[in-house]
């Protein structure tokens, strides 16, 4: 759908200050329930020891040392309740650490994980790598009678920078290393109905678990996993928004009018928040549109008559 796409960022941690900004991230601390899930090893934390920020880089550590009840340590972030996207091109640049026992990820699991629990909410893996193999893995993760899941892989040396990706559109999610296409995965079944809503973004460096096993005495301590940056984007159809006319920024909200070009074949419009959430929604009609926003950076999606969407961000001043 989007071969000849221009992507329009939406959003992005360049890492360029000397800390997480926890206005766009949460830390996940402690060993979760089960090992998070997977009988993990590591306790993480919020310390600069397991995650530190400096030079436009994050580096998160995993340190063979004990706390609480854990014999290593190591972080995690997300993104959950502060932004998440549905649909678009997702990326990070990074380097990942090599070594048994070794779980390091970049993902995505579904903004309604409280409402419906996993896997139900669905999971985007965008980049999984274990022990010492020589290939990422890109992976979802949805329920349809129980746990499914499909999976691909592609080699390359991970201890180098690369770009992870996927785009991910109302047909399909397709997986991305350096820009090269290695899975793609049709979502149009009702099966996957999991992968047509937000989605927050996780990164982390697990230790041990399921799928690894354990460290042993080749395993490497600290094991590093260096991020650049991670940045979203979504469409952006030149000509389908126009005239973004800016008001006064107070009272708030303000009130952001434009309009909309070729609408004899457009049946709906749906403004969402930088959340995923639908603020505002209306049939096309003749004339200006008024959306009543407050400040801040939206996406437009412009439903045509024959179900197509189009997509493009919107900033309200």
């Amino acid at each position: 759908m989007w071969s000849q796409v221009t992507w329009n960022l939406i959003w992005s941690e360049e890492f360029n200050g000397s800390q997480i900004n926890t206005q766009q991230w949460n830390y996940d601390i402690g060993t979760g329930n089960w090992g998070w899930g997977n009988n993990e090893l590591q306790y993480y934390t919020n310390q600069s020891a397991n995650l530190s920020v400096s030079n436009g880089l994050a580096t998160f550590r995993a340190l063979n040392q004990p706390f609480g009840n854990s014999d290593y340590t190591s972080a995690r972030i997300q993104s959950k309740n502060k932004f998440s996207v549905q649909y678009g091109k997702i990326e990070a640049r990074m380097k990942l650490p090599m070594g048994q026992g070794l779980w390091p990820a970049f993902w995505m699991l579904g903004q309604n994980i409280d409402d419906v629990s996993w896997p139900n909410c669905g999971e985007i893996d965008i980049m999984e790598h274990v022990n010492n193999n020589p290939y990422i893995n890109g992976t979802v993760h949805w329920y349809q009678n129980g746990h499914q899941s499909s999976g691909s892989s592609i080699s390359t040396d991970i201890t180098q920078f690369h770009l992870y990706s996927i785009e991910w559109d109302e047909e399909k999610i397709q997986w991305f290393l350096d820009g090269i296409l290695y899975k793609t995965f049709n979502i149009q079944n009702n099966v996957h109905n999991a992968f047509h809503q937000p989605f927050f973004i996780i990164m982390n460096v697990a230790v041990g678990g399921l799928w690894p096993g354990s460290p042993d005495n080749t395993t490497i301590f600290p094991a590093e996993m260096v991020v650049d940056y991670v940045r979203v984007y979504q469409p952006e159809t030149v000509g389908i928004v126009e005239n973004i006319i800016s008001s006064n920024l107070y009272p708030n909200p303000n009130n952001g009018t434009f309009k909309i070009h070729n609408s004899e074949n457009m049946e709906c419009i749906k403004l969402y928040d930088t959340m995923g959430s639908l603020v505002y929604q209306s049939y096309i009609k003749d004339g200006p549109i008024s959306s009543e926003l407050p400040v801040g950076c939206y996406t437009v999606a412009i439903i045509t008559k024959d179900g197509k969407i189009i997509r493009q961000s919107m900033v309200v001043e």
